[in-house]
């Protein structure tokens, strides 16, 4: 019995600081590489549970062909839900914007697909790879990519 009592002590000990460390988390850094619609729109999904049913903040930084998500000259692709609406990852994005997200773009983006700033969706900006590194680099962030 002694050992039952113990064990079951240590058990919990050990359980604790996982338990405790799974939401300490202040929010998720997402770094979005993927041109498929359906990858970018879990991403954003995703992110947008992040703020609204958890209050953590996100940072996301579009990549490569998910960089188009940032352009307001190209229409986001719907992607059918199972309840059957069929929302774009784009107009999930312009929503986290709205929420406070922090959102930039790769800033190999714009050169590499000859375009300029005055094609980001209003309050994204370009990256700059020092603050990148140090937030993914914060230990108080979860890491994502998609």
């Amino acid at each position: 019995m002694k050992k039952i009592i113990i064990s079951t002590v240590l058990a919990g000990f050990l359980a604790v600081p996982t338990v405790l460390s799974a939401n300490d988390a202040k929010g998720l850094n997402v770094i979005v590489n993927s041109g498929n619609p359906q990858t970018q729109a879990m991403a954003m999904v995703l992110s947008l549970m992040t703020m609204k049913k958890h209050k953590k903040s996100v940072n996301i930084v579009l990549c490569s062909a998910a960089g188009d998500l940032a352009d307001k000259n190209i229409k986001g692709i719907k992607i059918k839900r199972p309840d059957g609406s069929a929302p774009s990852a784009k107009m999930h994005l312009k929503k986290l914007i709205k929420m406070g997200a922090t959102v930039e773009v790769c800033p190999l983006y714009l050169p590499n697909s000859n375009k300029d700033k005055s094609i980001l969706l209003d309050g994204i900006t370009v990256a700059k790879p020092p603050v990148v590194a140090k937030k993914l680099l914060n230990t108080n962030y979860q890491n994502i990519t998609f």
